[in-house]
């Protein structure tokens, strides 16, 4: 028994694809919308330590959209590594390029910025209407974090000896 390696690709292709669609949807229905009446972008908080809470919580947010760290190790060590190929090499390339699709996919929306400091947590509620597109990209949003939580699971389970999807 085994990982099933095309399984475990696909998913994590189709789950990227997820991600690419909800947040392209969420800058280009932004876009569309424009910027909206009376925005402004002073900080929410008043106060010196209202604005203090606020740069961390602003990191928080930062680390948690690039989280995943903790995965890579997990898939490192699935990787055949010798002296003469480490497979530290295309560990680097792949977090790369997923740092910089994550980048490309949440920068677009915080410089768009039509809603100032009036915008909620999640962006799609700031949008309202069309509520059919909306609802879709929410949905995507569910099918994603189910679909990550599949491959983590997948992942730590090869670690603890149980396995989801078995090679035929």
């Amino acid at each position: 028994m085994g990982i099933c390696l095309n399984l475990l690709f696909n998913a994590v292709i189709y789950v990227a694809l997820l991600f690419i669609s909800y947040s392209t949807i969420a800058w280009i229905a932004s876009a569309h919308k424009g910027v909206q009446p009376e925005v402004t972008y002073a900080p929410r908080a008043s106060t010196g330590t209202g604005r203090v809470f606020q740069f961390f919580s602003a990191l928080g947010d930062i680390a948690f959209a690039f989280a995943g760290h903790n995965v890579v190790l997990e898939i490192q060590a699935t990787i055949p590594s010798s002296p003469d190929k480490p497979s530290k090499k295309p560990m680097w390339k792949g977090v790369l390029v997923a740092y910089i699709v994550v980048a490309l996919c949440y920068f677009p929306v915080a410089f768009i910025g039509v809603f100032g400091k009036n915008v909620e947590d999640n962006i799609l509620i700031s949008l309202e209407k069309p509520v059919w597109l909306i609802a879709l990209a929410n949905l995507f949003v569910v099918v994603h974090v189910i679909g990550s939580y599949q491959v983590l699971l997948q992942l730590i389970s090869v670690t603890d000896g149980f396995v989801f999807f078995i090679d035929d």
